[in-house]
């Protein structure tokens, strides 16, 4: 039997036996990628390349240069990196903690007991690894076989979350006689993960990745480590609350315990913004306004609106002003490398307008607030009045508030800054991270729904064209921040399932969208829903689910 396949790479229609695989056909169809070919979307699903073909298929080859390329080395890296650890370090257990500096940060246990040199034990083995040409293999196992495997393995959180997961059989990656499971495909062998490198960092080290644009080239590593402090900060917190992975999080659910996180979460963010106010307050004879930034629903404008009580509480009169009543008019907002229009450019915010307003309210006058109409895509006048008072402090947000360009005028002296992300405090398991880009796209999703009349494939659909402006103006100054905020929750996902799920599965198999909404939903079906019924009505979390008690 034969079925008839579309290659969008050669554009060409041709019918192969039932059975073949994607490898098979990139070679029959000399399929050459610059980037290094390392897996295919497959009716807009992400494939490896052993993946076998049994139905008509269009199918689109894909290298380094494409998302799905990027996560699938990394992953494969990762894997590698754990099965490297084992040969050299097998007394040891490796954790993968986070993204930070252009890599992943890892840990090895008990590190005073290992040789100083033991980062270039690592390298040197994953070398040796990345010659034998190894192959990644993906098998289907029953549950009870699975559960052996992983014990076998000594990956215990994986185990229970793939025992808790309920279904009849599970997926396990195979590389070098070690099983393991990274929840994406990976690339095709170990020689394709030529570009790496470890280096120490802080209490553990490195494993650094290839650059966006170039998987030939190291990202460099970059000062981060405020971010990094941070991020350690509350997964320490986690780890204190017995809620530091999936598996974790979810026996909260079972155990009744979802409510009573609910309540510690927020307490916990309540508290962790009165030490903020604290802070500015302390040298409020000379901090005239507060600048908070941060990248796209890290939830900037309820935490303003929360720093404002709690400044309040201290004896302040907060003022506050949005970044986004400050757009120059739309037909002069500049224009990105396709054409359209760049809102996430610091050249979209009118500067000069915004610098003459400020000097106005820092000479004791009074200004008129203009607000900044969507629909327009005009600035317009409001009948609001502002003018500051002696205990009055201005905060400004907005995902340019830290651009130094944005206030140049002003000593640095006078300005407190503040940085918010969605660190997400959780991990999967010992070698899944959560990365923030998906704890905040999930944000977007809903919210853009509830409020924004935008369904899941249209935010998918800008999501790359944030990232990039983050990428250009707004991550490059996070480490100029005074304090940052990690607006995570730590049982937000849990919460988001139910309002994404059906969200991302009115996303066409038709639409380019189609697999990154794929891969979100398998994502998030790991998690137990919790009830979003405790939720305060002052929460981060209700700017995305609606109910907030403030007004946007």
């Amino acid at each position: 039997m034969n079925i008839s396949i579309y290659c969008t790479n050669t554009d060409v229609y041709k019918t192969y036996p039932l059975g073949i695989t994607l490898e098979e056909i990139a070679e029959d169809q000399n399929i050459k990628i610059e980037s290094d070919l390392l897996g295919a979307m497959v009716n807009n699903r992400c494939k490896s390349l052993d993946y076998t073909v049994v139905k008509p298929k269009t199918i689109t080859f894909f290298g380094y240069d494409h998302p799905e390329g990027r996560r699938m080395y990394a992953k494969s890296l990762s894997f590698m990196l754990w099965v490297a650890s084992l040969r050299c370090f097998p007394d040891h257990t490796l954790s993968i903690r986070n993204s930070v500096s252009g890599g992943y940060y890892c840990k090895l246990d008990n590190i005073d007991t290992l040789p100083i040199n033991y980062h270039e034990i690592l390298k040197g083995e994953m070398e040796r690894l990345v010659l034998e040409a190894i192959p990644f293999h993906r098998h289907l196992y029953p549950i009870e076989q699975c559960s052996k495997i992983l014990s076998k393995e000594k990956l215990y959180a994986k185990k229970r979350l793939f025992e808790e997961y309920g279904n009849l059989y599970a997926p396990l990656n195979e590389f070098n006689g070690h099983h393991n499971f990274f929840y994406n495909h990976l690339v095709p062998n170990s020689s394709h993960l030529k570009s790496f490198d470890i280096e120490l960092y802080s209490d553990g080290f490195i494993l650094r990745l290839p650059t966006k644009n170039n998987h030939g080239e190291l990202e460099p590593i970059k000062n981060q480590q405020k971010l990094f402090q941070t991020i350690r900060y509350h997964k320490n917190w986690a780890n204190n609350l017995n809620a530091r992975n999936l598996s974790q999080l979810n026996d909260c659910k079972y155990r009744n315990w979802d409510r009573d996180l609910i309540k510690i979460a927020e307490a916990f963010h309540e508290k962790e913004i009165a030490r903020i106010a604290d802070k500015i307050v302390q040298s409020r004879d000379s901090i005239k306004m507060v600048l908070i930034a941060g990248p796209s629903s890290s939830g900037k404008t309820t935490f303003s609106k929360r720093l404002g009580i709690q400044l309040s509480v201290l004896g302040c009169t907060p003022k506050q002003i949005s970044l986004d009543d400050f757009f120059v008019n739309r037909v002069e907002t500049p224009l990105d490398e396709k054409g359209e229009y760049d809102f996430e450019a610091f050249e979209a915010i009118d500067k000069a307008f915004l610098n003459h307003q400020l000097d106005t309210l820092f000479s004791g006058e009074e200004i008129t607030k203009h607000r900044f109409d969507f629909t327009l895509g005009e600035r317009v006048k409001t009948l609001e009045k502002m003018k500051l008072e002696a205990h009055d402090i201005l905060i400004i947000e907005g995902i340019h508030a830290l651009n130094p360009q944005l206030v140049s005028d002003i000593e640095q002296k006078h300005i407190f800054k503040i940085f918010i992300s969605a660190l997400t405090p959780i991990s999967l398991d010992e070698h899944n991270y959560i990365p923030s880009t998906d704890n905040r796209l999930i944000r977007r999703i809903v919210r853009d729904s509830k409020f924004r009349n935008y369904n899941a494939s249209e935010t998918i659909k800008r999501w790359p064209s944030v990232r990039n402006g983050e990428e250009k103006h707004i991550f490059p100054y996070q480490e100029e921040a005074d304090i940052m905020f990690n607006s995570a929750l730590i049982y937000e996902l849990s919460v988001l399932k139910p309002y994404l799920v059906y969200r991302l599965q009115s996303v066409k198999e038709r639409e380019p969208e189609y697999a990154e909404a794929k891969r979100l939903l398998n994502f998030i079906s790991y998690f137990r829903s919790y009830n979003a019924s405790e939720i305060p009505p002052t929460s981060i979390l209700r700017e995305f689910l609606g109910g907030s008690s403030f007004e946007y």
